[in-house]
């Protein structure tokens, strides 16, 4: 883990995995530093803000590998799975589109960070025959509600927007709610599955 200053109020610590990630940001929760404000994973870092009372320093202590990640409430997303790329994926892997879609849905995902937009959130667990590298060219309009894939991760599009992920298919899902208490859906910690409609 390598420490580093962001600004008067914050410090971000480095990871070499997105499994070490999620370790430390469910054991620093669970410490409850004084004066810690957030805790924000990302895919390789962890923004720790503060306010002038937190010792910068106790985040140097190592974590304790019985650690675990927080697994939070599950919530069940129904999903129309006729994706503008579902055929293409079906066809680059070898399998048929009944077979991809029981394969992205089977699994029991954990939101490991949200990023890119609010309410984009970044599902791990997908099944390794899923795996393909984002599109090579990205899409100007992708539709909110947009389920998709790339890399080692699964997501929903909360909004409109471009965007280069592989869609398998739609959900009527509210991702994003600005009255809803938290406003994401799916906040770190989360456990998704997907229900095929």
């Amino acid at each position: 883990m390598k420490l580093l200053p962001y600004g008067p109020t914050a410090v971000l610590a480095e990871f070499g995995s997105l499994e070490e990630v999620m370790s430390a940001a469910t054991a620093w929760r669970a410490a409850g530093y004084s004066g810690v404000v957030d805790i924000v994973p990302a895919a390789r870092t962890v923004l720790v803000v503060h306010d002038a009372t937190f010792d910068r320093e106790s985040l140097g202590r190592p974590i304790s590998s019985a650690e675990t990640v927080a697994r939070g409430e599950l919530v069940t997303i129904d999903v129309v799975y006729d994706g503008d790329d579902l055929a293409a994926v079906a066809d680059v892997l070898q399998l048929s589109e009944e077979e991809v879609v029981r394969l992205h849905s089977a699994p029991e995902y954990l939101v490991a960070f949200c990023g890119f937009m609010p309410g984009f959130s970044y599902l791990t667990g997908i099944d390794e025959r899923l795996i393909l590298p984002r599109r090579t060219t990205p899409r100007t309009r992708v539709p909110a509600g947009g389920v998709a894939i790339a890399a080692e991760f699964s997501a929903v599009y909360p909004r409109e927007s471009p965007g280069g992920w592989h869609l398998l298919g739609r959900t009527d899902a509210a991702m994003w709610d600005a009255d809803r208490d938290p406003p994401a859906l799916l906040p770190p910690g989360t456990r998704v599955r997907f229900r095929p409609q």
